[in-house]
């Protein structure tokens, strides 16, 4: 079983062999499934497209961002194209982190969870787009639940060492220069 910082570093890695221009073992481009790929390199305008990855607990947060025209946002399913192209990026995570680690990566979408797109219009003809969508890794466990907050173990030490509170901590002592009664009892 590996362990979370292993499972981490093989997403990080699987998402960095997506760099633009990356080649795979044939020396074939790589397809992660964004539409840069699409058309020739030299001959077709390049799009501008990638995507990035975000821990947080046990989540993968997928963030994809591109540049887009008005007449692809106007044509037919906008938001199923993305949560396509969303999807794909998430089987390339995992088929390159099985060649990077040799073991499986599960990642399912967060229960209730729909993707967040937002499309930004830069002039009147170029728009762009923004989206992501939330992942559970499988083998990561949930965030352990804390006792205390630092806070009130700070306050409990002070507590303590000031001897406040002497039913509670029974371990405390009285200060050095406390001599008698008198100097237990609170001053005016």
């Amino acid at each position: 079983m590996a362990t979370v910082l292993e499972i981490i570093q093989g997403i990080q890695q699987a998402a960095s062999n997506a760099y633009d221009g990356a080649l795979d073992e044939k020396g074939e481009p790589l397809a992660v499934g964004l539409m840069r790929e699409e058309g020739h390199p030299i001959l077709d305008k390049r799009v501008m497209d990638g995507f990035n990855v975000c821990f947080k607990g046990n989540q993968l947060k997928l963030k994809y961002q591109g540049e887009i025209t008005l007449k692809e946002f106007h044509k037919g399913d906008f938001e199923g194209d993305i949560v396509s192209r969303l999807g794909d990026i998430a089987s390339f995570l995992k088929k390159e982190y099985k060649k990077i680690t040799g073991s499986g990566l599960t990642l399912t979408k967060v229960k209730d969870s729909e993707p967040q797109i937002l499309v930004q219009s830069v002039s009147k003809i170029r728009s762009w787009v923004q989206a992501q969508q939330d992942y559970v890794i499988g083998g990561i466990p949930e965030e352990p639940e804390m006792g205390t907050t630092v806070e009130e173990r700070l306050d409990d030490s002070i507590k303590k060492w000031l001897g406040m509170g002497k039913d509670k901590f029974p371990k405390t002592k009285n200060p050095e220069n406390v001599k008698g009664k008198r100097d237990l009892e609170p001053r005016d």
